[in-house]
């Protein structure tokens, strides 16, 4: 699998760069899916979020790079398109693009319509913002599984693709608990390897080869040996 794993999109050339590594080819010429749906859930999640990803009006990098084409994968109404039709979708993409928000409502809607499933098979290159990158790893933590809605378990395995956790937004002046003196709290009850990223770092992995890209902070707790 190829993963973009970022804390707020593509905010620099060197995750740029990382991007077009993983691409193989220029943005103009890729073909891109964004999946909005993370930035429904949670008691924070309003109509005006997903728009802004979508329209490229957030401040995290994403739809407005200059892809040759992008559109939208809402998971919540997959269940209701013919299943070949969808899975069609996603296999012609270069590039999936995926919201944050509550990443334990997306872990669930991706299991629910299969799209777990169906990742390791894809060609694509997977890009997540936030929750769209933590719910590709192991373990989320019990503050950032605090969810609401169709979710009710307080479980934080998410899908397990990589062998890592990501505490996000660090040193962020809006988020107060989002600290290092934080993070090393959390990776103490995620246990296994932990990265806590700022706003200008990635964790690009490409067929299980993991690299930090940052021109920014970020810290490795609990590295394996």
């Amino acid at each position: 699998m190829k993963l973009l794993l970022t804390d707020s999109g593509v905010r620099n050339a060197s995750i740029e760069r990382a991007l077009l590594d993983l691409l193989g080819k220029p943005i103009g010429e890729a073909s891109a899916l964004c999946i909005p749906t993370a930035g429904y859930g949670g008691s924070w999640g309003e109509p005006g979020g997903p728009w802004r990803f979508i329209a490229g009006r957030s401040p995290s990098p994403m739809t407005e790079l200059g892809w040759k084409s992008v559109g939208v994968l809402e998971l919540t109404a997959l269940p209701s398109i013919d299943r070949e039709r969808w899975v069609s979708w996603v296999r012609e993409a270069d590039v999936l693009l995926v919201n944050g928000g509550d990443t334990m409502y997306l872990c669930h809607w991706m299991r629910e319509t299969g799209l777990a499933d169906l990742l390791p098979s894809l060609q694509s290159v997977y890009v997540g913002i936030s929750a769209g990158s933590m719910v590709m790893t192991s373990r989320v933590g019990r503050d950032f599984a605090d969810v609401t809605g169709v979710v009710t378990s307080a479980d934080d395995t998410a899908l397990g693709f990589v062998d890592f956790s990501i505490f996000p937004h660090l040193d962020d002046p809006n988020l107060p608990t989002q600290t290092l003196d934080g993070a090393q709290r959390w990776a103490t009850e995620v246990k296994n390897p932990a990265y806590a990223i700022d706003a200008q770092t990635a964790i690009k992995v490409n067929d299980g080869i993991v690299e930090v890209v940052s021109e920014g902070r970020w810290k490795l707790f609990n590295a394996s040996s």
